[in-house]
């Protein structure tokens, strides 16, 4: 049974009007780079509880979320009302299966993510273990506008600090923007445009983690397989890990 710690919230960032993360100071929790937790508010009839996947490395001492709101939703406009000083509630231990301990070696790791889905991956990237078990490491990240391309300032340092091994590939559906892809990925992906703008290879060898939107999540799946690409798992270790987000 989950326990529940009461955090108190130390920063709020608003990327958009509906689009924000929240860092709470809990000190250092236990979880794997890629886990989730609940958070929780209470409300008039109760405790309000959704799962959060963790967007900081395991060694913080704040834990941060990226969220999106959903105007009719029973949590999301809650913890975007959330000030510093507020208490937010959050489950342990941390949970899930959406992690790199998952996935099997391979010549290249491709994290694709749609919009919020991003969150893991950062986690991850802020760890030693991508780099040193892949050589190149691809994050692509699928937005509807430009406004919603956070953490672009973080992820820049990650690629400065592995010039050459990770490289990050925006795409935005709905508006041009500089150095982004427009279109939906699996439809980059099977005109090549993706694999010849990130300058790598999506085959057996490559492993892939998906994240996001379920549409996106099957049809990649299913374009993916056709290109001799398998889903993993553990009794039959293959190349794509999936996470979804609603």
């Amino acid at each position: 049974m989950a326990q529940w710690l009461n955090a108190t919230v130390s920063e709020t960032i608003y990327w958009t009007s509906n689009l924000f993360s929240i860092k709470a100071k809990t000190g250092r929790l236990p979880f794997i780079a890629g886990q989730f937790v609940r958070l929780a508010v209470e409300g008039p009839e109760g405790r309000i509880q959704r799962a959060y996947s963790l967007v900081n490395p395991p060694d913080s001492e704040h834990q941060e979320f990226l969220i999106s709101t959903v105007a009719d939703g029973l949590l999301s406009p809650l913890l975007q009302q959330l000030t510093p000083g507020d208490t937010l509630g959050i489950s342990q231990p941390a949970t899930g299966f959406f992690i790199l301990d998952e996935v099997p070696d391979g010549d290249n790791l491709w994290l694709i993510a749609t919009g919020t889905g991003i969150g893991p991956y950062l986690s991850m990237l802020a760890t030693a273990e991508p780099y040193r078990r892949f050589a190149h490491i691809i994050l692509v990240h699928s937005v509807s506008r430009a406004a919603d391309l956070a953490y672009k300032d973080l992820i820049e340092g990650f690629v400065a600090q592995h010039p050459g091994q990770l490289h990050y590939q925006p795409v935005v559906t709905r508006e041009p923007h500089p150095g982004a892809l427009q279109d939906r990925i699996p439809n980059l992906i099977a005109s090549h445009q993706l694999q010849q703008q990130c300058g790598q290879l999506l085959n057996p060898k490559s492993q892939v983690m998906l994240c996001g939107n379920p549409q996106m999540i099957t049809d990649t799946k299913a374009l993916l397989d056709s290109m001799g690409l398998k889903k993993n798992l553990r009794r039959t270790p293959g190349n794509i890990t999936v996470e979804q987000y609603w």
